[in-house]
């Protein structure tokens, strides 16, 4: 399952998990903390969708994200 870092504000953490692939895109587990709370939802979200926003770095991937800090 691949993880992906979400570009928001300092005061957030949120992430993506790709749970599955399906025929028109992907399940997907979005979890968000904010003010020591944590919700967590599943969504599908459209292959273009999740494309375009890897492609203008709304997401990106995690393990991309640590080699940064490294």
């Amino acid at each position: 399952m691949k993880r992906y870092c979400v570009k928001c504000r300092n005061d957030r953490i949120e992430y993506i998990e790709v749970v599955n692939e399906i025929e028109d895109g992907f399940l997907i587990r979005l979890t968000r903390m904010h003010e020591g709370i944590e919700k967590t939802m599943e969504e599908t979200i459209s292959r273009p969708l999740f494309d375009l926003c890897l492609k203008t770095g709304h997401i990106y991937e995690e393990a991309a994200a640590n080699a940064q800090v490294a």
